[in-house]
């Protein structure tokens, strides 16, 4: 039996367009949407448990996955299968979770598992663009309550053009490139890099997304209502005791309101928040606690967070004591490490990072195998969180989603100011040491300082910040330089960087409804403000890149060579090139250019001595004399018939100077010229056409003897005037 389908087209307005279908593929699971665009189709499921957890939080996993067979490959590896995820799918888990888990109802505790699978990829669609609307779209097809439609669009600037969804080829070419993910009345996520751009210039772009995501709302409602999906399951919810709110309420909000405008440090704070929820719960019996404790718990909650959020709003006063425009203490060092290629410290605050820089060749460039894209990273940037930072001990199992999304962050927003021209490949590594908000940009910050200490000849540096916001609904404050509390208490975390001509990068979540675009400007231009106070400590530290790498660290350079003379400088079974690095200490890398078919050769090496002598190599093996020059040679081998000699310029390079072309008298003896060890100038002559052999002549460079007259002959002589006359006759015959 056929099953019935149900399906919505969205049209992008320029020959493309987006359907989204659902009723014949994984009918079992509770919603199931396939979306596809082109060739791209992505099948994402939702399932919840109808049976209530125990925990705290809502038990959301998002998961991401592209399969290889997707685009008709296998799987690198051993075991030729899909294992673990990837950075980039993570990424999009991430991109994905921000916008969907806010929307499901704060007493919503079942175990829900949205599942978004790349089954058909088409090289002309991105599809983390479209991974949004899929999960979105499940969701409508379920009965698992859900505030409302989302979606994800990507939104990318060429040629002064924004364009929706672009392509791998069209991104390329774009100087911004944004993902937004908003509902019809909400922008709630935005992530992205741009070159350079103005702040109207991104207030625009995300203006653009929006638009187009109101009518991706619209079709998933449509098919909601087409496919029947229109009751919600219900759960036990428990109910609000308003008595006990009160009482709380009442003990609680004038105490921390007073506590949030004393103006102390984080751990002042924790043990004084803390002290007044002990006091608190001091007041109840066991029986009452043991009844009560979640409600009693989450009220206490509320009560502190309202009254931190006033302070902001009716006094200007923050958990720390700033002004709302104000940035934490800021102190920078550089060259800190001894032994890494660059290092720096920044430290905002009760924030710190420490970062480093690694300096390779291309052979440590970080290669990325996905289904679909294939390529490498010259320049990557890794970001590590221990528990420590936040005074914590639990156990590091593996590098954390958050920290694959902060480094991704921090990279996004240096790359762009490397230079093109880099021959290096280039890592550098956060180590988060303190954090009390906004790690990530401090990362930035640390980067910048750790690049230029390292000699990397960063186009401008580049500073970060991570912006807040309160608002009760007719009030609200920006808050520059968030701290830790600020951010779990407020209603936006908008991180911005940027050099001193525009943004660079940018990660916003949004946790109200209706954000105007009035506030998001005043939050752009506000934190530009304090980006441009930040660079200008980064460069009171350092102000200018280090014109050369430290002396520990490889210097590298690259020389092209032709094609035809790879195969020589490798030798059989790399025997050349094994003895030249272990000879010179350097590492030397062969790369093939595939479009000139040339040798790229790239050699590391921390002795400019070594260097060179591999440069020497390089020149002795492509060597090509020119017919009708003059070169200094070198006799290194005595024969009968002439002297083998080496190029000066090219040691290695040997020819036969034959014993007719060293004088032009006749020479009988070749050390009667020349002798082992002696410097001669020669001509070289080309390959000899008779013998198929370089011919060079040192007597070709010398005055040529002038001929010697023959004697003229008498007039009216024998021609055999000069034989002898003298001869016997001879006998008669007998």
């Amino acid at each position: 039996m056929i099953p019935q389908t149900f399906k919505e087209v969205i049209d992008l307005g320029d020959g493309r367009e987006i359907s989204i279908e659902t009723g014949k593929l994984a009918k079992q699971a509770h919603g199931s949407v396939v979306v596809r665009m082109g060739d791209a189709m992505l099948l994402c499921t939702v399932v919840s448990s109808y049976t209530p957890t125990t925990m705290d939080f809502f038990p959301l996993t998002l998961d991401y996955r592209e399969k290889f067979a997707a685009a008709g490959r296998f799987p690198g590896g051993y075991f030729k299968r899909e294992a673990r995820p990837s950075s980039e799918e993570i990424l999009v888990m991430r991109l994905v979770d921000r916008v969907l888990r806010p929307l499901f109802p704060k007493d919503y505790k079942f175990e829900t598992q949205v599942m978004i699978q790349l089954m058909s990829h088409d090289p002309e669609v991105m599809p983390d663009a479209l991974a949004g609307l899929a999960a979105s779209a499940a969701i409508q097809v379920s009965d698992i309550p859900f505030e409302t439609p989302i979606s994800e669009v990507r939104v990318a600037r060429i040629d002064g053009e924004l364009v929706i969804n672009p392509s791998f080829e069209q991104l390329e070419q774009a100087d911004l490139d944004i993902m937004v993910g908003a509902s019809a009345d909400s922008v709630m996520m935005v992530e992205g890099e741009m070159d350079e751009i103005s702040e109207e210039e991104m207030a625009e772009a995300i203006k653009f997304a929006h638009e187009a995501i109101k009518v991706q709302c619209e079709a998933q409602t449509r098919l909601r209502e087409a496919a029947g999906k229109t009751e919600i399951r219900e759960y036990e919810v428990a109910e609000d005791d308003e008595d006990l709110k009160q009482k709380i309420y009442d003990a609680v909000y004038q105490k921390a309101y007073d506590i949030a405008k004393q103006g102390s440090t984080k751990q002042e704070r924790s043990e004084a928040f803390s002290n007044l929820k002990d006091e608190v719960l001091a007041t109840f019996t066991e029986e009452e606690l043991e009844e009560n404790q979640k409600l009693i718990s989450a009220y206490i909650g509320d009560a502190h967070k309202k009254a931190v959020r006033d302070v902001v709003l009716k006094e200007g006063i923050r958990l720390d004591g700033r002004k709302t425009t104000e940035i934490r203490p800021i102190w920078c060092e550089v060259d800190y490490l001894p032994s890494p290629h660059g290092s720096s410290i920044f430290t905002r605050g009760e924030t710190q990072a420490l970062a480093t820089v690694t300096l390779g060749t291309s052979r440590e460039a970080n290669q990325v195998d996905l289904p679909t894209y294939q390529g490498e990273e010259n320049f990557y940037l890794h970001y590590n969180f221990p528990p420590f930072s936040t005074g914590e001990a639990y156990p590091i199992r593996g590098t954390s989603r958050r920290e694959i999304g902060h480094g991704n962050l921090a990279q996004r927003a240096l790359k762009g100011m490397i230079p093109v021209d880099c021959p290096y490949t280039v890592r550098v590594v956060s180590e988060v040491l303190e954090s009390n908000g906004s790690s990530s940009m401090a990362t930035v910050c640390a980067g910048t300082m750790a690049l230029m200490d390292a000699g990397i000849q960063l186009k401008k540096p580049v500073s970060g910040i991570a912006m807040g916001l309160i608002s009760d609904g007719e009030d609200y404050a920006v808050l520059s330089d968030i701290l830790g509390d600020e951010d779990h208490l407020g209603d936006m975390d908008f991180k911005v960087t940027g050099t001193a001509d525009g943004i660079t990068a940018c990660q916003m979540d949004i946790k109200i409804k209706g954000l105007s675009y009035e506030i998001l400007v005043k939050a752009l231009k506000q934190a530009r403000d304090g980006r441009l106070h930040i660079l200008e400590k980064l460069t009171d530290t350092i102000a200018e890149p280090n014109t050369n790498v430290k002396a520990h660290a490889p210097k590298i350079i690259t020389r092209r060579i032709p094609g035809d003379y790879i195969g020589a400088l490798i030798g059989p079974g790399g025997k050349v090139i094994q003895e030249l690095q272990k000879e010179t200490k350097t590492e030397i890398v062969i790369n093939e250019d595939p479009v000139t078919e040339e040798g790229i050769v790239e050699i590391l090496g921390t002795s400019q001595e070594g260097i060179d002598k591999v440069l020497a190599k390089i020149d002795a093996l492509t060597f090509k004399p020119e017919k009708g020059s003059v070169y200094e040679v070198k006799v290194i081998k005595l024969l009968d018939f002439g002297a083998v000699v080496e190029y000066v310029e090219a040691p290695g390079n040997e020819v036969l100077l034959h014993i007719s072309e060293l004088a032009w008298e006749r020479t009988n003896n070749v050390t009667d010229v020349v002798n082992l060890g002696d410097v001669i100038d020669v001509k070289y002559f080309g390959v000899d056409p008779k013998t198929r052999k370089e011919k060079v002549s040192r007597k070709a460079l010398l005055p040529r003897p002038e001929r010697t007259e023959r004697p003229e002959r008498k007039e009216g002589g024998d021609r055999n005037h000069n034989k002898r006359d003298d001869r016997k006759p001879r006998g008669d015959k007998k």
